[in-house]
């Protein structure tokens, strides 16, 4: 597709085909509410839609707006986020939140450039909220928006190499509407994060229903699959922890909160050991006699895969240095495995 032909017809043609058939029944779509804006396109990186929708209405309605969620406690936020993974967001999160009342009385700054400088917004999510909420004239670069164009143009330059992101970037921005942009960039924004979330897709696309498949370098070259091009690849790892479940029959739980950075960073945590031998270490030489091995098992992360060994100290006493006792665990912020153990747990003793 010619690059002059793409500037004059894109946007033209994505708000026709957005007007028919976008999604319109999103819970953070129809609104200009920055601090809404903000915190779907925070919960919706790197996790998908119909996983966001509870934990969106669900923060809306313990913070309803930014001064409350910059007023809470952080450990009530991580309570909340608990599930959703990648915690550091939810830390981030609540600095933005604080950033924006103290900084800015409250309101979010209405420029692209100035929303990065919050902690936890980049480019892509700054520019969503500018879009979005004050129609800035500012292109999105998130993964929809990127297969789409570089799909549309065969954009086929090596987008592990910054200089090559930041031309795909121009060329964004240049295809931007240029007039009414009050009406047309909210809508644009979210048009082409549609197309590429409903249309465009990774894998198998039906570009049948795309309204530039005629146009589209990929498409008509038969290619999809080779845009974007990337070949950086991420690492995969994976460690072994050995997680202590000391329990008394009151059913308070023995917490310890992590660490920043590391494993679950700020989240309270099952105390948690490199080794068996460690955690053994911790104990008197009776308490080790009490242990317990349950079936190990792997809790996958983006980058990391964690083998999990959950020893249980079935006769639970004072162990001060390892943690707090913490009566209701379910208010705290827990690792998703934690938490499903102990409410599978908790389900079984009441059920």
């Amino acid at each position: 597709m010619a690059r002059a032909s793409a500037d004059k017809t894109f946007s033209a043609q994505l708000l026709a085909w957005h007007k028919v058939h976008g999604r319109t029944g999103l819970p953070w779509q129809n609104t200009r509410d920055p601090y809404r804006v903000w915190l779907s396109e925070i919960m919706l990186q790197q996790t998908q839609v119909i996983t966001v929708i509870d934990y969106y209405a669900r923060f809306l309605q313990r913070f309803p707006t930014v001064a409350d969620l910059a007023a809470a406690p952080l450990d009530d936020v991580l309570a909340l986020w608990a599930g959703l993974g990648y915690y550091s967001r939810a830390r981030n999160l609540h600095a933005c939140a604080q950033a924006v009342v103290s900084q800015h009385a409250g309101e979010f700054p209405r420029s692209a450039q100035l929303l990065q400088t919050l902690p936890g917004i980049g480019p892509s999510t700054a520019a969503a909220i500018a879009s979005f909420c004050f129609a800035q004239r500012v292109a999105i670069l998130d993964g929809n928006v990127k297969r789409v164009l570089t799909r549309l143009l065969g954009f086929d330059k090596d987008l592990a190499i910054a200089k090559h992101e930041r031309e795909l970037l121009d060329i964004a921005n240049d295809m931007l509407p240029e007039r009414d942009l009050a009406n047309k960039m909210p809508r644009y924004t979210q048009a082409i994060m549609d197309l590429g979330a409903t249309v465009c897709t990774p894998r198998q696309p039906a570009c049948a229903s795309c309204p530039m498949s005629q146009e589209c370098v990929a498409s008509v070259q038969g290619k999809t699959q080779y845009f974007p091009v990337k070949t950086k690849k991420l690492k995969r790892s994976s460690q072994s922890l050995w997680l202590l479940w000391a329990q008394r029959k009151d059913g308070s739980v023995l917490l310890q909160k992590r660490p920043t950075p590391g494993v679950w960073a700020g989240l309270h945590c099952l105390p948690l050991f490199d080794s068996l031998e460690t955690l053994e270490a911790s104990l008197s030489a009776n308490q080790r006699l009490e242990l317990k091995a349950l079936p190990a098992f792997v809790h996958v992360l983006t980058h990391k895969d964690l083998h999990l060994h959950v020893m249980i100290l079935e006769k639970a006493s004072l162990l001060p240095e390892l943690g707090q006792w913490v009566a209701d665990w379910r208010a705290v912020g827990l690792p998703a495995p934690v938490k499903k153990l102990l409410s599978e747990s908790f389900a079984q003793e009441n059920g």
